[in-house]
């Protein structure tokens, strides 16, 4: 459960600076440009968060995992 609420924090931490960065872009060229950057910013944020959570399991598994040489024992004779 704590895993998850983490992952959910973290998604939402990410589509908030996302949508801040979107925003602060679009309204260089107008309001309308605000609200549609804002809302592609979150969308971007939230991608990248889900990205970035899966790339870590990921790493994690593959360093958890004991890599075996790519032989059957040769080596050793």
């Amino acid at each position: 459960m704590k895993s998850r609420i983490k992952r959910v924090l973290l998604r939402a931490r990410y589509a908030a600076i996302g949508a801040a960065v979107g925003a602060a872009i679009g309204s260089v060229f107008s309001r309308n440009a605000a609200s549609t950057g804002g809302a592609i910013g979150a969308m971007v944020g939230a991608t990248v968060a889900d990205t970035r959570d899966t790339a870590t399991t990921f790493l994690e598994e593959a360093t958890e995992t004991d890599l075996n040489p790519l032989s059957d024992g040769d080596a050793e004779n």
